[in-house]
């Protein structure tokens, strides 16, 4: 069950309309990586929560959160698009179409769709897909999807903090930001516990490590054509999980023979090979 609360968490109140500019927020609305993302991601990650409460009620926290973030780009979006001038804007665009693929110039789905306000689209249009979300049940990877989601959201809202020119539009992403560093050292937090309480950080970690072909667990492959690789952390010393060493592997070879395929039935109508093998 949830309570909606009328108040915004944070003002969400441009000083004036940029129907361009909110076109341009909606990649962190609805896109990938966006708000709406990163709610139902952390949220279907706590519906379906089977090990301690506190990761339950964790992600319940930082998704329903981020529910209100949805809620304030929503506003802030609408509110760019108030006294948006339409006709105009499309008449302007319309005759000089190197201002138009400069500026990508207002979405025609705002005035036309939704009526001047905001979508659950990111900024090409393109519609949010249930398939940007994760939620496997192993926490450890879940949280490092999490971290990840975080991070390339406080990139994007930087980004656009960084062409933004109204100081509401600036304020809003700048309270955004600063919850999405919260969110990354809270998904770090929960991560370092979980690595220290499963003392492996290889996902799965519950998986015998007798049944993976150990000979080849730890070697990098110098599949580059140079030996720049070489110099990482990842090409010597021990092994991040502390079972084994890293092992560079200056000249690879193959470790099976190659590959023959047998000639598809007939009635799959294949073209039939040339030679016989």
């Amino acid at each position: 069950m949830f309570y909606h609360i009328k108040e915004l968490q944070y003002e969400a109140k441009p000083t004036r309309p940029d129907p361009v500019y909110a076109k341009k927020l909606q990649e962190i609305l609805g896109g990938q990586f966006g708000e709406i993302s990163v709610m139902m991601q952390y949220l279907f990650q706590g519906f379906n929560g089977r090990a301690d409460a506190k990761y339950r009620d964790l992600c319940l926290d930082i998704g329903t959160e981020e529910m209100a973030h949805v809620e304030m780009l929503a506003t802030l979006i609408a509110r760019l698009l108030d006294n948006a001038p339409v006709k105009d804007q499309q008449a302007a665009y319309a005759s000089n179409p190197v201002v138009a693929a400069v500026m990508g110039g207002m979405s025609p789905q705002h005035a036309i769709v939704s009526g001047l306000g905001a979508q659950a689209v990111d900024s090409v249009g393109y519609p949010w897909n249930s398939r940007y979300i994760i939620s496997s049940g192993n926490l450890l990877a879940d949280f490092r999807a999490n971290l990840n989601a975080e991070s390339q959201g406080r990139l994007q809202a930087v980004r656009l903090y960084e062409i933004a020119e109204d100081p509401g539009v600036k304020d809003t992403l700048s309270f955004l930001i600063a919850r999405d560093t919260a969110h990354q050292n809270q998904w770090a937090a929960a991560i370092a516990e979980l690595e220290q309480r499963e003392k492996d950080i290889v996902v799965p970690t519950t998986f015998p490590r007798q049944l993976q072909k150990n000979e080849v667990a730890y070697d990098l492959y110098n599949l580059s054509r140079g030996e720049e690789s070489a110099k990482g952390r990842w090409a010597k010393g021990p092994s991040m999980d502390g079972k084994a060493n890293f092992r560079y592997v200056s000249e690879p070879v193959p470790f099976g023979p190659k590959p023959f395929l047998v000639p598809a039935p007939v009635y799959i109508h294949n073209t039939l090979p040339m030679f016989k093998h």
